[in-house]
């Protein structure tokens, strides 16, 4: 993987630093930078593959009818995604 060196103005570096701050899970610098630039090219178009879209998962208005899913969250992804 390529590494590429850049320079953020004080103001830019101050907004990443309490954005990562902020979330729940630690993130890497680098990560946080890709994921942006990820998003700034998809929205232009240049999106190169689905691999990188972000997970979306929305509540079912109904319930699930499952009461263990609170516990058992990471089997219910897992058996989600291998659905697919």
């Amino acid at each position: 993987m390529p590494r590429a060196t850049i320079t953020l103005p004080d103001e830019l570096q101050g907004e990443l630093q309490r954005y990562l701050a902020d979330l729940e899970s630690p993130v890497p610098v680098s990560r946080a930078v890709q994921a942006a630039i990820r998003e700034y090219l998809a929205r232009r178009g240049y999106g190169t593959s689905e691999r990188f879209q972000p997970l979306r998962i929305t509540p079912s208005p109904t319930g699930s009818g499952s009461t263990d899913v609170s516990t058992e969250h990471d089997r219910y992804l897992a058996d989600s995604l291998s659905a697919e």
